[in-house]
């Protein structure tokens, strides 16, 4: 048993190393120079001193600006060179030097940055309201509480164990806007396999599909942002598995209890009540674990969307609107893509986003100041402001749970009012 238990943790420790991650982005046809002041040169193909620290950041103009690059300034602290004819990277700021990474193949660049959206937020905002909309509305309220509690358990479950990122260098930091959060367990693959493997297994048999085709497609949906993690360099391979498998059991208990959990919802005369306690409840303990960061406001913004879409279907059911098809239309039949179905598709999303849109705008300009003049915060800096708990809990609250709601609700009534329903 000692035996056991001490080969597990030789495993652990290997696949915690940054340095698999590193030898996995070379793999990948990555290299890296590092460019002192001055621009010489100094290979990263080992680990440097333990002295020398690495941060990302913009580089400072004129500090480690290497001869022939050209300098463009991306958002979230990333620096994007040009080093040459058809080579490319990311710049990271290492001390008073610049650290190039040039991407060698750039299909797999594309492919694994295209992994990392599929688990992001931004792609959520976007493909929750279109299968609300366009595909199955019961499907797209059980995927929700499957986000919700993913992204809950994940986030929190960083703020207790609290390792920090894969060490850079050896590791290269694709991608910075998440570098402030703890990385064990991986939220990125625990919502890519949560989500593809739960719109499987809600779709099956409520669809006219091939098992293996659905199958087939989670697979490969959870597999590819699962590697990506590791190519972008935010999280060793451990905690990518440990996030898989995390998602997995978390799957496991609530599957079965979607179909209570959506029903109570619709019906239950005390489900609003309920629905508001629980998540503001869930909310308050994931926010008190840690000081501020990304992910609380990543957490907040899934639970008060949560929120929004459980309240907007217990509307729905009181009110008898954007009603599922009955049992006897089981299964249904995947229409065939004519000019007509798509055109009166996109025309759906695009004015359905067009009002989520609004009603962001209007609350995100109502909510904060409103907020700030209550608990007596400053309001000249927003974003100094949302760092307080205060202010950013209600704010994603409020905000997120009204989008929630108007997905759900509002937006359906409109396309009835314009011939879209």
């Amino acid at each position: 048993m000692a035996f056991v238990a001490a080969t597990f943790v030789r495993l652990c420790g290997y696949l915690q190393d940054p340095r698999l991650v590193a030898n996995f982005q070379r793999t990948m046809r990555r290299g890296g120079d590092l460019l002192g002041e001055g621009g010489d040169h100094h290979p990263v193909e080992g680990r440097p001193p333990q002295s020398s620290p690495i941060r990302i950041g913009r580089s400072t103009p004129g500090r480690g600006t290497h001869p022939g690059t050209r300098r463009r300034r991306w958002r979230r602290g990333r620096i994007r060179r040009t080093t040459g004819p058809g080579t490319w990277g990311t710049g990271l700021r290492v001390n008073l030097g610049v650290m190039v990474f040039i991407v060698r193949n750039r299909l797999l660049f594309y492919l694994f940055t295209f992994g990392t959206e599929l688990g992001n937020e931004m792609f959520f905002i976007a493909f929750f309201p279109f299968l609300f909309w366009n595909v199955d509305a019961l499907v797209g309220r059980r995927l929700i509480v499957v986000w919700a509690w993913n992204l809950f358990l994940g986030q929190s479950t960083k703020d207790l164990v609290r390792w920090s990122r894969p060490a850079s260098p050896p590791v290269v930091k694709v991608e910075v806007f998440y570098n402030s959060e703890y990385s064990m367990p991986s939220t990125h693959a625990m919502t890519g396999t949560a989500i593809p493997f739960s719109l499987f297994l809600l779709s099956c048999g409520r669809w006219e599909y091939s098992f293996s085709f659905g199958l087939s497609v989670a697979l490969a949906w959870s597999l590819l942002v699962c590697v990506s993690r590791v190519y972008m360099g935010m999280h060793s391979v451990l905690e990518v598995i440990t996030g898989f498998l995390y998602s997995l059991l978390i799957l496991a208990v609530l599957q079965p209890m979607l179909d209570a959990i959506d029903g109570f919802y619709a019906t239950h005369p005390l489900a609003p009540l309920a629905i508001v306690l629980s998540h503001v409840g869930m909310g308050l303990l994931a926010f008190s674990l840690d000081s501020w960061s990304t992910s609380r406001g990543d957490t907040a913004q899934a639970l008060g969307t949560g929120v929004g879409t459980a309240l907007g279907t217990h509307v729905n059911h009181r009110l008898g609107l954007l009603t599922d098809p009955p049992l006897s239309a089981l299964p249904l039949a995947v229409p065939a893509a004519g000019f007509g179905l798509v055109g009166r598709s996109l025309a759906r999303f695009v004015l359905g986003v067009a009002v989520l849109l609004v009603c962001r705008m209007v609350m995100k300009a109502v909510t904060i100041p409103g907020l700030c003049r209550v608990f007596g915060i400053p309001a000249g800096d927003v974003r100094s402001a949302r760092q307080h708990m205060r202010v950013e809990l209600p704010y994603r609250y409020i905000v997120y749970s009204a989008v929630g709601f108007c997905c759900v609700s509002v937006v359906p009534f409109v396309f009835g009012m314009v011939n879209l329903a």
